[in-house]
């Protein structure tokens, strides 16, 4: 029988174990920065969308959010809602330029920004003038799409202003259904001195306006007009529906267009209750 060999360590052994142990180190060291970036994320998710939204007469709300995927793929899309001066209501959906933390973070600044912007003036055109220029003095290089709305529930006035955002889908409880192609002005944060028109609606029967992202609409092989016509289609079937109801259903649009972007959607469902007395201008269009 032939003598048994040992094996002993080949040379620069010692030093493949030394480098392995490295790299497994700097994984797990990646893979712990990696949780706290997620974290982070998550924790500006949670402040980037209200924990409620404010309840008026005559108008009911609802919202959903989806992100594109887990992680640090989140922040860019959002939607608030909160009491202005004299009653009145402000509302706005937008999406902000990113999917990261910095996008996350951008949009903390453009929520503060604008509820600080109401509490000088309400006007539509005015609050989204008034924000764009704040966000070109920052020079953070991000841009935003959004919408801007103003209900009075005293009068029933709807007013709005776009920049740059997916146009909105309203209808009534008579079966008129079809996207808002108001006049718009550019995104916000690319360039100062621009003007947003504002459209003025009295909301004087049963409906509803509903607010949403390209996140909802469009995919890589869907194109927006295709994915509006389909929000055109829930809406006209379910204005009267619940507004939680409505917002599940037109957020659903999203699993069509295979996104790969975050999708948020904003019903505002009114009843064309009775309003005060409280004396306005003419509005521009009505229900």
């Amino acid at each position: 029988m032939a003598p048994r060999r040992h094996s002993s360590p080949e040379p620069g052994d010692d030093e493949l174990s030394q480098t392995l142990v490295q790299l497994a180190g700097e994984v797990l060291e990646r893979i712990k920065l990696q949780q706290v970036r997620v974290e982070l994320a998550m924790a500006l998710q949670r402040h980037i969308l209200p924990v409620e939204l404010p309840v008026v007469p005559g108008l009911r709300t609802a919202a959903c959010y989806v992100p594109a995927r887990p992680g640090l793929d989140i922040g860019g899309d959002w939607y608030d809602a909160f009491m202005m001066p004299g009653g009145t209501v402000g509302i706005v959906i937008g999406d902000v330029q990113g999917h990261d933390v910095e996008a996350a973070a951008f949009v903390g600044q453009v929520r503060i920004g604008l509820r600080a912007v109401t509490s000088v003036t309400t006007d539509p055109g005015e609050v989204l003038a008034r924000i764009n220029d704040l966000l070109v003095s920052l020079g953070s290089g991000l841009f935003v799409t959004c919408t801007f709305l103003r209900f009075d529930p005293a009068s029933g006035e709807l007013a709005d202003a776009r920049a740059g955002h997916v146009p909105a889908v309203w209808a009534t409880a008579d079966g008129r259904c079809e996207v808002v192609l108001d006049d718009g002005g550019l995104p916000l944060g690319m360039f100062p001195g621009q003007r947003y028109p504002v459209t003025r609606r009295l909301l004087t029967g049963t409906g509803a306006f509903v607010l949403l992202t390209d996140g909802v609409v469009e995919g890589p092989a869907f194109p927006l007009e295709r994915g509006l016509e389909r929000v055109v289609h829930v809406v006209r079937g379910g204005c009267e529906a619940d507004p939680d109801v409505l917002a599940t259903k037109v957020i659903d649009v999203a699993d069509l267009t295979g996104h790969c972007d975050d999708a948020a959607v904003l019903v505002l469902r009114h009843d064309g209750q009775a309003r005060g007395p409280r004396p306005w201008h003419r509005a521009g269009r009505g229900w």
